[in-house]
């Protein structure tokens, strides 16, 4: 039984980006696609805040490789999400509409995820960095993306709270690698669950 859960296991990795691309690099979402990519052929599927720029860019590169790719939206229903937030739904296999908004949403994002991966990025992107900080997740940093990406080295440095478990590399390939070993890690847990013996009522 514990084999054939264990094959079931997937690396649920979040890919954090500008939805505006005008502050990144010009080759950034390139490599952002290519980073979805990797990501699926590494054992992990793509989390995103389901919306534009970067991170859709991820959720292409993973549907590209034949992965799966789950969007959060802050919106609470998908018309709200298309007309309200002008957000889009393709490359998706699945969106979970949060109804919390961008911060609320950033939140249970970042927490649904085994590691983070910043790319580019604006305060938004600062603020899911943040959380998975705070919540000493394993965090990835695609450097040469432009935006965030290339000043969290030195946001960390300042703030004086040690250097966490914060990957930088500019190669999608190395960087998902690194960050495989250490959610790899974390997770040697080796826990049995018996059908119809949950932890529910």
């Amino acid at each position: 039984m514990a084999e054939i859960a264990k094959s079931y296991l997937k690396y649920k990795i979040c890919v954090s980006g500008a939805a505006r691309t005008d502050c990144c690099s010009e080759n950034a979402m390139d490599r952002t696609k290519e980073l979805g990519r990797e990501i699926v052929r590494q054992g992990g599927i793509v989390v995103t805040g389901a919306t534009t720029g970067a991170p859709y860019w991820a959720a292409i590169g993973a549907k590209d490789e034949g992965g799966i790719s789950i969007g959060f939206s802050p919106a609470a229903s998908e018309a709200a999400h298309v007309k309200t937030y002008h957000l889009p739904i393709d490359y998706f296999d699945m969106i979970v509409y949060t109804g919390f908004e961008y911060a609320g949403r950033n939140l249970i994002l970042t927490r649904a995820s085994d590691a983070v991966i910043i790319v580019c990025g604006r305060i938004g992107t600062l603020n899911e960095f943040t959380i998975a900080f705070e919540d000493k997740k394993p965090i990835g940093i695609l450097t040469g993306t432009g935006g965030m990406a290339d000043e969290i080295k030195d946001i960390v440095a300042k703030g004086n709270r040690g250097p966490g478990k914060i990957v930088y590399n500019d190669d999608p390939k190395k960087l998902v690698a690194k960050l495989v070993e250490i959610i790899k890690e974390e997770k040697n847990i080796d826990v049995e669950f018996a059908p119809g013996k949950g932890g529910g009522e």
